[in-house]
């Protein structure tokens, strides 16, 4: 008996320590099999290792009534995704992309009456993240918008400014301060585009009546004397409002680009610009078409396109009628091709005037052609300033239809746009201007070439002048020329007879101070 008593223990004894090397290396295996975390598991093993030893008696008792069953191999645990930490953000929700934000999400009402200025802002401040995106200004709504710059460098490229309604310009002085030089200006961007059927009205009445008080007056206005003394050189302005009070001595030009590259202005009106209807200025890349401006003939210095240090610039198929220069091409300009555009009431289409404070000007490759003008005081004009310096060159007028224009082709280096200005001897150098199928009727001069003593023109080429007097109600005048040097291709009508063949003997050669 004693015998069996000891087999028994040491055979129960044996058998947990069987079971024991099967159950640690089952729970080591698990841990393996856990890959990187398996350091984390070593703490928890020993733990359950000390738990299991505090329960040994009731292991002992199970084996010994033979109850016990052998541990099936153990399974791989599916993989599953680690668990979340509890500081972790929550993800959020699918951002909804958008190309397009209308003015009218932001706030703006429309009712021709409330500020919609802000909201012009906002919506303009999204759409600047967003490339090719478009801000739409949408129809049948009239939007009071007060200064604003639709600005970069740092917006995206190519938005689109889809105007299909109507933009005003507030008419209380208080929304102006003491003076802006623009109301809509759109700086240094890239791929602009303003596009649609809509307006954007200046409001310039209530600016205009203070002509012409405190504004310059065009030089050739001195040629157009009336047969009698009935006729009104300034028509009279429209009645400010007593609310509105005496608006700024600075007059806003309605819509302006600065700094910009590829910019497009198409389908779009811009009337009653209180100064220029639209500038582009330092912009490369510009071309305009299919748009119209609309001021009266006596509205004072509404220019209708005014380019200024800007090159690469095409213009086509487009309406222009203002009180000042249709086009208006300045300082730093070249490579300019103007054509299929209508012109007037207006001056006529201007280069310059260049040379003013005894500034350096220059502008080179000029072409305005297939133009129709009408009523205008000038066809095609070059002015400039005594006393300034540089170069205008390779400049062609071509194919330009006149009717009833006053002086329908100009060149004035004494041009002075104030009672009087002081005779100086520097002068802006003139060269190569080719003109050529100028033809229509004429109401005061058919030519007028006015050129510096102490540089005179050079390389003037008419070919094919045919315009005919049309007696109305001003005195008439023959063609004249004053150190005007180039040549005759064809016989023109009438004969301008003034014009001196060949170059000047005693011309000066161009210094650096000239040299574009």
């Amino acid at each position: 008996m004693e015998n069996m008593s000891g087999f028994s223990f040491r055979s129960l004894t044996f058998m947990l320590f069987i079971a024991l090397l099967v159950w640690s290396s089952s729970f080591h295996t698990c841990n393996a099999r856990r890959g990187k975390h398996w350091r984390e598991s070593r703490g928890n093993s020993a733990s359950l290792a000390k738990k299991k030893g505090k329960n040994q008696g009731n292991s002992h008792q199970k084996h010994h009534n033979g109850v016990s069953k052998p541990k099936p191999p153990p399974q791989k645990a599916p993989s599953l995704p680690p668990a979340p930490k509890d500081d972790a953000p929550a993800p959020s929700p699918p951002r909804k992309s958008s190309t397009t934000f209308n003015v009218l999400d932001f706030g703006a009402k429309g009712d021709g009456k409330g500020d919609d200025t802000k909201a012009f802002q906002a919506a303009w401040a999204e759409a600047c993240k967003v490339a090719a995106s478009t801000m739409i200004v949408p129809a049948e709504y009239v939007f009071l918008v007060g200064p604003i710059s639709f600005s970069g460098p740092y917006c995206q490229a190519n938005i689109v400014f889809q105007l299909d309604g109507t933009i005003i310009a507030p008419t209380n002085s208080n929304a102006w301060g003491r003076g802006l030089f623009q109301w809509l200006d759109f700086t240094k961007l890239v791929g602009i585009t303003i596009q649609g059927e809509g307006t954007i009205d200046g409001s310039g009445s209530v600016w205009w009546q203070d002509y012409p008080f405190e504004d310059p007056i065009d030089n050739e206005s001195e040629f157009i004397v009336p047969l009698n003394n009935t006729a009104q050189q300034h028509p009279p302005m429209p009645i400010r409002s007593e609310l509105s009070g005496k608006m700024p001595s600075i007059k806003p030009t309605a819509l302006r680009f600065y700094g910009s590259f590829n910019v497009t202005v198409t389908g779009i009106t811009i009337q009653n610009s209180p100064q220029c209807h639209l500038k582009f200025d330092n912009c490369i890349g510009v071309v305009v078409h299919d748009m119209r401006t609309s001021s009266p003939g006596d509205s004072p210095n509404t220019d209708g396109i005014h380019l200024q240090n800007s090159k690469d610039v095409l213009i086509h198929s487009t309406d222009l009628a203002c009180g000042d220069d249709c086009v208006s091409i300045q300082t730093g300009c070249s490579n300019v091709y103007i054509h299929n555009v209508n012109c007037g009431p207006g001056h006529g289409i201007s280069i310059g005037g260049l040379g003013k404070d005894n500034t350096k000007a220059c502008v080179s490759n000029i072409t305005v052609r297939d133009v129709v003008m009408h009523g205008t005081m000038t066809g095609v004009r070059i002015k400039t300033w005594q006393g300034g310096s540089g170069s205008v060159q390779g400049v062609l007028f071509s194919n330009i239809q006149v009717s009833e224009v006053q002086l329908p082709i100009v060149i004035d280096q004494f041009y002075c746009d104030k009672s009087k200005c002081k005779n100086q001897t520097s002068a802006v150098a003139l060269s190569g201007i080719t003109y050529e199928k100028i033809r229509g009727t004429y109401t005061v001069k058919p030519v007028h070439f006015a050129c510096s003593d102490a540089l005179p023109c050079m390389d003037i080429s008419l070919t094919t002048i045919e315009l005919q007097p049309q007696k109305e109600q001003y005195h008439l005048y023959d063609p004249f020329c004053w150190q005007t040097f180039g040549e005759l291709n064809t016989p023109t009508m009438p004969p301008i007879s003034c014009l001196q063949i060949g170059k000047p003997s005693s011309n000066r050669p161009q210094s650096d101070h000239d040299t574009c």
